[in-house]
């Protein structure tokens, strides 16, 4: 990933699988990561003093291989090189102090990438793709990404109005129901002692 790279990412991006009303945003979310919180599988990560836990949240992350300004969806969707998974381990005390979510989505190598598969290996994401969390042995997030509200092609399009990305920007999806903070009682993945 080049030392200019930017991580974007997006929040509630995916549609209740329920028969609940829903009513799917006219935008998306949009936040940003620090290259410095990414890091790869079985790097540790310390828990700040002042969370109980982080929580899990799986995505996947697009990466742009090519230069995108004001592009269209379609346009956008050609410049993915590749997709990773990718777990947002987020600080939910610091997400919550603020209305801006900086602090609790940038711990010290919260963000764990897995390794680039190319996009025509993958294929498009509005086909389906299985996405899944496993916390001690127990799935705790299982979705497809044929219920992403917005597709990488509108994301990257939508993004790109505004800034111009870069080859090696990456951009993080959003996660499926599941994360431990909603559960009854709130989930975290927990210091060590």
């Amino acid at each position: 990933m080049p030392d200019t790279a930017r991580v974007l990412c997006v929040g509630g991006n995916y549609a209740p699988t329920d028969e609940t009303s829903y009513t799917a945003p006219q935008y998306p979310t949009i936040f940003g990561r620090w290259t410095t919180s990414l890091s790869v599988t079985g790097v540790p990560v310390t828990i700040p003093a002042n969370e109980p836990g982080l929580d899990w949240e799986v995505e996947v992350a697009a990466y742009v291989g090519t230069r995108l300004n004001d592009a269209d969806p379609d346009t956008a969707r050609r410049a993915v090189l590749g997709y990773s998974t990718f777990n947002d381990l987020t600080a939910r005390t610091a997400q919550k102090i603020t209305s801006q979510w900086t602090l609790g989505k940038n711990v010290d190598n919260s963000g764990p990438i897995g390794p680039l598969v190319t996009a025509d290996e993958v294929g498009d994401l509005r086909d389906g793709l299985r996405v899944q969390t496993r916390v001690n042995g127990t799935t705790v997030q299982d979705a497809n990404t044929t219920s992403l509200i917005f597709d990488v092609g509108e994301l990257l399009s939508f993004i790109s109005k505004t800034l111009t990305l870069n080859p090696g920007d990456v951009l993080v999806t959003g996660t499926p129901a599941g994360v431990g903070y909603v559960r009854q009682p709130p989930l975290a993945t927990r210091r060590r002692r």
